[in-house]
């Protein structure tokens, strides 16, 4: 009874949550269905079905992180995870922090080492990280020759090489020393709890756990030494995950015969991707609208297609996911009610 009634309250919060986004959100929805009702039907369908096909494809990447750490899943399983996850994280903003927690609560339930599970975590995100630099690159050259490379997309560039860096940075600690790891995961428990005393009144995380947190997450990573050139083959589904979004961004231009180039999709794509991804708000939302028609202008295109195009393109790698996490996530814990607990 507990169980179902903590699982309710769960779902309840996060659906409150996911209704006052979507009212905050009214007027942006408004403009996007106004839009698609003037574009090629045709071409909507494909963009469709391609980010259908992206959620498989996001899923089969995930699950070459699973095997390279001997975790067990399906790709189906983890596709279903990431949609829930990524609903969590846009409804729910903690800086992916909310995904995560889901992800590591499900793993629990399946009795998976949650460390392990975590480094999986961790290192999809560095891998999807690395497959989007080398797409970004190709953004760059594409500017540097059209000599419109300014300021703000070369410190938007440094700034997500840095995150990326960093995160690298942590992973490979863990990689070569669980005492360094250990350390630092300490230290930054205690830096929490000292924070958070004055409200809880006692140690919000426990020092004993983290230490075996910090174990299995040196063993999850400590398998990349079995099969270190399995690392290829999640950095090439990322990139075949983004040449998929890219495809997106081209029937956009199709579904209301934009006149493009490949240097203009590959230069619209790259930096609309990276202001979703160093945005203060959840998946770039409102920020995207905002900065995408300015690159593509910059681009040579029309400032009234370029908005439109932009529309489009959100209205199918935004809201569409956003929509399928909801439905993912219901699902989940109608199936397992006690992975909410």
């Amino acid at each position: 009874m507990y169980n179902r009634s903590v699982r309710s309250l769960i779902i309840f919060f996060v659906f409150s949550l996911a209704v006052i986004f979507i009212v905050l959100s009214f007027g942006e929805l408004e403009t996007i269905v106004a839009t698609l009702r003037q574009a090629h039907l045709f071409y909507v369908l494909l963009a469709t079905a391609i980010e259908l096909a992206w959620f498989i494809v996001f899923g089969r990447m995930y699950w070459e992180v699973y095997r390279l750490l001997n975790l067990r899943a399906t790709p189906l399983e983890l596709t279903r995870l990431i949609a829930a996850a990524n609903f969590i994280n846009v409804v729910a903003p903690s800086g992916g922090l909310g995904g995560v927690a889901m992800i590591a609560s499900e793993a629990g339930r399946r009795g998976q080492p949650t460390g392990r599970v975590t480094a999986a975590a961790a290192l999809f995100l560095l891998f999807d990280q690395i497959a989007f630099l080398l797409i970004l690159g190709l953004g760059l050259v594409v500017l540097l020759r059209r000599h419109n490379l300014g300021a703000g997309e070369i410190v938007a560039s440094l700034l997500m090489l840095m995150i990326a860096a960093a995160y690298a940075a942590v992973l490979y600690l863990g990689y070569r020393s669980e005492k360094l790891l250990g350390r630092l995961l300490t230290a930054l428990v205690g830096a929490v709890n000292k924070l958070l005393r004055p409200f809880v009144h006692r140690p919000y995380l426990s020092d004993a756990r983290i230490l075996d947190f910090s174990r299995e997450l040196y063993e999850g990573l400590a398998c990349i030494h079995e099969r270190p050139r399995s690392v290829i083959r999640p950095i090439l589904w990322g990139l075949l995950n983004k040449s998929m979004l890219m495809a997106v961004l081209l029937c956009a231009f199709l579904s209301f015969q934009v006149p493009y180039s490949a240097g203009t999709i590959i230069a619209g794509f790259s930096f609309g991707y990276l202001f979703a991804m160093i945005s203060p708000t959840p998946a770039g939302i409102g920020v995207v609208e905002g900065i995408m028609p300015v690159m593509l202008r910059s681009l040579r295109v029309d400032w009234s297609q370029a908005v439109i195009v932009t529309l489009v393109y959100r209205a199918i790698t935004f809201w569409l996911p956003v929509g399928l996490g909801a439905l993912a996530f219901r699902a989940m814990h109608n199936n397992h009610p006690s992975s909410a607990a």
